[in-house]
Order: structure tokens, then sequence, then C-alpha cells
């Protein structure tokens, strides 16, 4: 018998292809991998802050949002010119303060005639910086330990930092970060820091 042609009332069955579903499962998958390890990197590796003050400028500002690297120091040391995020004393209930690392573990720092002496040397510094009216706790010098380091702030007369008792040397592990990059709704304003 012929099969007629014209209306008919019986659909095909469509069969599910497995390879689109084990295409969308890894897409799926992938998709939740990538946002996890997003999401890792981002709170083991880098953070984000504000600058509190004026005691940076010109290279940072007051609110100004920062990056930084929660990681770095722990596969190297912090180095004299890194700017730094940390708390004071270890203070959880501060604000982060940021900072440049002019003393390392183990070196005399003094402050004397408006200029840093490391080991009685004077410390070669780049042009912006003021010289120092109050040298602070570091007038007559201050021997740093092996965990500790100086900090002063860029502008330089309008900061507090190690030269104030509050603050003192920092300690290697009251050192949240290493401030690396500033945010702002300027271009010109944004970049690394130095």
């Amino acid at each position: 018998m012929a099969r007629r042609k014209g209306l008919t009332f019986y659909q095909k069955k469509n069969k599910i292809n497995p390879n689109l579903i084990k295409d969308i499962f890894e897409m799926i998958v992938g998709s939740v991998i990538a946002v996890f390890l997003a999401f890792v990197i981002v709170f083991s590796i880098g953070m984000r802050t504000s600058v509190v003050g004026d005691s940076m400028e010109p290279v940072l500002h007051n609110g100004q949002e920062i990056l930084m690297n929660k990681v770095v120091y722990r596969l190297s040391s912090p180095k004299r010119g890194d700017v730094i995020v940390f708390l004071p004393n270890g203070n959880q209930n501060s604000h982060y303060y940021v900072k440049r690392i002019v003393g390392l573990p183990g070196e005399k720092v003094q402050i004397k005639d408006g200029n840093v002496y490391i080991n009685g040397a004077l410390l070669e510094e780049d042009e912006i910086f003021d010289n120092i009216v109050d040298a602070g706790i570091a007038q007559n010098g201050l021997e740093l330990a092996t965990d500790e380091f100086f900090v002063l702030g860029d502008n330089r007369n309008s900061s507090e930092d190690s030269r104030s008792g509050n603050v003192g040397a920092v300690k290697r592990e009251t050192i949240i970060g290493k401030a690396w990059f500033r945010m702002s709704k300027e271009w010109d304003n944004m970049g690394l820091i130095e």
C-alpha cells in the first residue's frame, strides 16, 4: 500500500544530541571555574583601598583608590622606595596607612637638617620631597629591629608616619601589601605607583 501524502499528525521525535549536552555542560563548568578562580585571585592576591589624607601627595591624593598586592611580600622582602599599606601597630580598628619605605631592617635612621640619613650617610632622594621640618622621634636616630621598616609620607611635612610616636617603626607583620596601581576617573592620573 502506498503512503498517502497530506496532513499527518505523526511527528518525528527529536533525539537529544549527546555531544550538544556535553558541550553545554563543559561550558557551564568552565564558567563556574573561571568565576571561582577570579574570586580567589582578587581576594588572595589583590585588594582595593583608599588613601586617607594628603600625606602621599603629589603621587597619591586624599580619597584616591589604590590596588595593593597582598602576596608579593610573601615571596620577597619589602624594598626601599616601595609604597606599602599597613595597619599602625597592628591596630585592626585603624584605617590603612599608605607610606613609602625609607629605612630597612637593621639600619639606623636619623633625620637632621631636614634630610634623612641612613647609617650616617645622606639618603639620595627625589627632588619632589620637601625638607623635613619636624624630625620627631628620628631626631636622635632610630635603630630598626630585624623586622622593622621606617616609613615616610611623600608630603613630608603633612604626614603622620614613623617619625610619630603613635606610628613608629612598622613591623613586617603589620604590612598588608604593596600599593602598585592608582585608580582615577581621569586617565592621566591612573597608573602604576612608583
